[in-house]
C-alpha cells in the first residue's frame, strides 16, 4: 500500500534494529555511522484481536489482516540540510512518506557509539528538528522565488500561494515546525506538493534498555514532554527485547511476554500508534471464504471504501449494507443483528466508521 511511515533519527539510536524486529527483516545493523545508506521497506500487519473474534464466528478459509508500509531510513546528522553525511539523499527518502517515528536513543552503552559522543535526548531531537527546519526553509525559499515572479503579473493564484509562503518562511525562521500553522482544508493540495518535512505528523519513540522497559527512565521522560508540548504522542519501547521477541517463533512470544510482564510487545504498541498518526481506520468484509480488514483514511465515504475492494464496485456502487463489528460481538450472529434491526443499508455518501463490518452491492 501507498500508505508509510518513516523511521528517522541520528545514527545508531537503534532505526534498524526496531525495523528488523517489526518486519522479520534483515537490514544491516552495525555500530558505525551511516551503516544504513538506501532506504529500506517493509509491509507490517496491524495488530488487531478485532479479526481473531470474527474468525472464530465466520471459521473463514483465509484471514487477511491489514497493514501498512515502514522505511527504515539512514541516521541523518548535523549538518544534513547541506549535505553533511550524504543529507540530502537521505532528506528525499523522507519527503516520499506520510509521517515519520522518530527514534530517539534513550539507553548508554560504551559499545555503541553516539555521534555527539553521548545521550542527551533533547539536544538529538532539536538536531534532526533543526536540519528538517532548515531543509523546508530552503524548499520554501525557492518556491516563493518563483512564485512571486508571477505573482507580480496579477495572478491570482500565485498571490495566495505567495502569501502561504511567506507565512511558512516566518514560522520556519523562527525555528518552528510547519505543522505548527493552523490552517484550512482548501489549502491541502497546495501543502501536498510542496511535501515539507516538518509538516508531516510524528510520533517519538524512546528507545530504553530491557531493565527500564516499564516505567521508562529519564531521558524518556524528556521525550515524552517534548512530544506533550509540541501536542503530539510518544512511546516507551526497548529495541533489544523486541529483536529478542523477533528471533522466538510465534509461539512461544507470549510466554517470553509473561516472563518480562508484559502484555503486549512494543511494537505492536507502536505500530498502532502510527496507523492512529496517519488517521487511518480498518473496516471489515466477512464470510465463510475470507474476513479481511481493510485500511482507508477517516472520514472516507462508503463508495471510496468500496474502490478499495476492486474499482468495478465503486463505479456500479448500489448501497452499503453495514453492521457494527461490536453488535456482532455482542448478539453473536448476523441473522440476530438482523433481527434487532442492527443491518443499516447506506448510501455512497455514508462515512465508513471503524470497526463497520461491510457487503457492498453494485452493477456489473
Amino acid at each position: 500500500m501507498a500508505i508509510n511511515c518513516g523511521l528517522i533519527g541520528l545514527p545508531n539510536v537503534g532505526k534498524s534494529t526496531i525495523f528488523n524486529a517489526m518486519t522479520r527483516g534483515d537490514a544491516a545493523v552495525a555500530n558505525f555511522p551511516f551503516c544504513t545508506v538506501d532506504p529500506n521497506v517493509g509491509i507490517v500487519e496491524v495488530p488487531d484481536t478485532r479479526l481473531t473474534r470474527l474468525a472464530e464466528i465466520y471459521k473463514p478459509k483465509k484471514l487477511t489482516p491489514t497493514n501498512m508500509a515502514f522505511v527504515d531510513i539512514a541516521g541523518l546528522v548535523a549538518g544534513a540540510s547541506q549535505g553533511e553525511g550524504l543529507g540530502n539523499q537521505f532528506l528525499s527518502h523522507m519527503r516520499e512518506t506520510d509521517a515519520l517515528v522518530h527514534i530517539v536513543r534513550c539507553f548508554e552503552d560504551p559499545e555503541i557509539v553516539h555521534v555527539d559522543g553521548s545521550v542527551d535526548p533533547v539536544r538529538d531531537i532539536e538536531t534532526i528538528d533543526t536540519e528538517l527546519i532548515l531543509k523546508d526553509l530552503d524548499t520554501v525559499e525557492k518556491r516563493l522565488f518563483r512564485t512571486e515572479k508571477k505573482a507580480k503579473s496579477g495572478d491570482k493564484t500565485a498571490i495566495h500561494e505567495a502569501d502561504l509562503l511567506k507565512e511558512h518562511r516566518e514560522c520556519l525562521s523562527k525555528g518552528k515546525s510547519a505543522r505548527t500553522l493552523a490552517l484550512g482544508e482548501e489549502e491541502n493540495p497546495f501543502l501536498e506538493e510542496l511535501a515539507l518535512l516538518t509538516a508531516k505528523p510524528v510520533l517519538y519513540v524512546a528507545n530504553v534498555p530491557e531493565s527500564e522497559v516499564k516505567g521508562g527512565n529519564r531521558y524518556s521522560e524528556r521525550v515524552a514532554e517534548i512530544a506533550r508540548l509540541e501536542g503530539t504522542s510518544s512511546i516507551t519501547i526497548s529495541g533489544k527485547i523486541e529483536s529478542e521477541i523477533a528471533a522466538l517463533p510465534p509461539e512461544e512470544w507470549e510466554a517470553f511476554l509473561n516472563e518480562l510482564d508484559l502484555s503486549e510487545s512494543g511494537l505492536s504498541r507502536l505500530i498502532r500508534a502510527s496507523y492512529k498518526m496517519l488517521g487511518l481506520l480498518t473496516f471489515f468484509t466477512v464470510g465463510e471464504d475470507e474476513v479481511k480488514g481493510w485500511t482507508i483514511r477517516d472520514n472516507t465515504p462508503a463508495v471510496q471504501a468500496a474502490g478499495k475492494i476492486h474499482s468495478d464496485i465503486e463505479r456500479g456502487f448500489i448501497r452499503a449494507e453495514i453492521f457494527r463489528y461490536q453488535d456482532l460481538i455482542e448478539h453473536g450472529s448476523l441473522q440476530t443483528i438482523k433481527a434487532r434491526g442492527l443491518l443499516r443499508l447506506e448510501g455512497k455518501e455514508y462515512l465508513i466508521q471503524d470497526g463497520d463490518c461491510t457487503y457492498f452491492r453494485f452493477n456489473v
